[in-house]
């Protein structure tokens, strides 16, 4: 690591400190910007991740997407281009030297925006690509990432020069080894935009069923295609991303609601409550009663990445 990295990392990670004076997922005042501190291993955290990128200042976390495993560090940072049902833990962190981390939401408007502004090329047929990628931080995406933590001590400044160097940090990506990953999620009518419409009805619709010629004719792609390109994407099958958003829901219920598993089961879309426990339990670990239970005594919360 560069002397350079090194100092910007130590600023940063000073102003998560300040922001974030107990450990979990602050919001901040500048919009769709968290800090993160956690001072101690976490318990796994399921969710559906929101397009985003991270930067970790201290600590590492681990991050999996079906059976793609994600970890990273001070020297990395991750990117999710799209919404994805991911399990994340933090699994180095103390409390002398807390996980610390930067986690900067977005939308493809923004990235499209970007994209017009600037010379990069871009193609509608290029491959599809993973959407959730890692890389090795370079001191100019630092730098931004440093001022746009910084207007947090100008608040006045925020509403002027945040959406600027926000722009300038998704610049910085999209210029790096998988900007491509990225740009693909905001051209219209390349592979990655057609499974982004396509992955945005199953999570809409994730309690019901369907037939993979349906989300053939909103992709507008043959059915081997839709395959091809979805699991190139996110990893996973439609069926197992449908799979993975109903368990996550129904854990959800569970811990929010007191209502039974086989209750739970139907509402997120199962017809046998049997099955849903199996997959319930090969997910989780346990049955859903028993899992909710240990789930109570540590309540957990928390971003993904």
């Amino acid at each position: 690591m560069s002397e350079r990295i090194y100092k910007q990392q130590h600023e940063l990670g000073k102003l998560i400190e300040r922001y974030s004076e107990q450990d979990g997922v602050h919001p901040t005042a500048i919009p769709s910007l968290f800090i993160i501190q956690e001072s101690i291993i976490s318990e796994p955290v399921y969710r559906v991740n929101e397009p985003s990128f991270c930067i970790i200042v201290q600590g590492e976390k681990e991050v999996l997407l079906a059976q793609d495993r994600f970890r990273y560090g001070p020297s990395d940072y991750i990117v999710a281009s799209v919404g994805l049902p991911v399990m994340g833990q933090v699994i180095k962190a103390s409390p002398d030297a807390p996980y610390l981390a930067f986690k900067l939401e977005f939308t493809p408007s923004q990235i499209l925006d970007v994209l017009s502004d600037s010379e990069i090329l871009v193609g509608s047929k290029k491959n599809a690509k993973r959407a959730m990628f890692i890389s090795k931080v370079e001191p100019s995406l630092l730098d931004a990432v440093v001022r746009l933590a910084c207007l947090l001590d100008n608040p006045e400044d925020i509403p002027v020069l945040a959406p600027l160097i926000t722009k300038e940090i998704l610049y910085r990506i999209l210029q790096g080894p998988h900007g491509d990953a990225l740009e693909q999620m905001a051209i219209e009518g390349s592979y990655g935009y057609r499974i982004r419409d396509v992955m945005e009805h199953i999570i809409h619709n994730y309690d019901r069923s369907f037939r993979i010629e349906e989300l053939a004719e909103i992709a507008n792609m043959s059915v081997a295609s839709i395959h091809r390109h979805f699991k190139e994407i996110t990893a996973m099958s439609p069926i197992q991303f449908q799979k993975k958003l109903r368990l996550q829901e129904a854990r959800r219920l569970l811990l929010s609601e007191s209502t039974d598993a086989a209750d739970v089961a139907f509402r997120v879309g199962y017809e046998s409550p049997s099955q849903f426990s199996r997959e319930y339990s090969r997910m989780f670990g346990l049955p859903p009663r028993e899992d909710i239970n240990r789930l109570m005594k540590k309540r957990i919360t928390g971003n993904i990445i």
